[in-house]
C-alpha cells in the first residue's frame, strides 16, 4: 500500500510492517497506524510516521546508541497490552527533537516506544522516575543519565 509522509514523500509499504497502537501516542490518540522508516542510509535516525496522517512522523533512535547505561524495567501492564512473551521481540526507540544541530539536539528518555516486533504492537510508555528526562543532549555521549540538556 503507499503512504504519503512527512519525510519521505509517497512510499510503499507492506501491511505486515504496520505496528499498532491501540491507544496511539500521547497527544496522538486517535492515530493508531504507524511504520518505522530508516531515515538516510547508515543512520542511527528513522521515523515513526502515522500510515493515515503524512505530518504526523517522529524523529526516533534507539536510545542505546546514545546512552550505553539506559535501562528501566517495562511494567507488567505494558508487557500484557503488548503480549510480550520474551525480551528479544521488543525494539526500543525514542523520540528526538532536532534542532538546528546535533549538538542542541535532545532524545526523550522519559517516554521510550516499546513495540513488540513479533506481534507488531506498540505503546510509548511514561517512566515513574526521576532519573530520566524529556530532554537529554545527543552529542554528549559522556554526559550522566539524570542531568538534562
Amino acid at each position: 500500500m503507499k503512504i504519503n509522509t512527512r519525510y519521505h514523500e509517497e512510499i510503499e509499504v507492506n501491511e505486515e510492517d504496520k505496528i499498532y497502537f491501540d491507544r496511539g501516542i500521547p497527544g496522538f490518540p486517535q492515530e493508531n497506524e504507524f511504520v518505522i522508516l530508516p531515515l538516510g542510509t547508515n543512520s542511527p535516525f528513522s521515523v515513526l510516521q502515522s500510515v493515515n496522517n503524512e505530518e504526523l512522523g517522529f524523529v526516533v533512535a534507539e536510545p542505546f546508541s546514545f546512552y550505553k547505561e539506559y535501562v528501566f524495567d517495562i511494567e507488567e501492564s505494558v508487557i500484557s497490552q503488548l503480549s510480550i512473551q520474551d525480551k528479544t521481540d521488543i525494539q526500543i526507540y525514542s523520540i528526538i527533537t532536532l534542532e538546528d544541530s546535533l549538538s542542541t539536539s535532545t532524545i526523550n528518555l522519559q517516554a521510550p516506544v516499546i513495540i513488540n516486533r513479533k506481534k507488531n504492537k506498540g505503546k510509548q510508555a511514561i517512566l515513574n522516575t526521576e532519573i530520566y528526562h524529556t530532554k537529554h543532549r545527543l552529542t554528549n555521549k559522556n554526559r550522566q543519565i539524570g542531568q538534562e540538556g
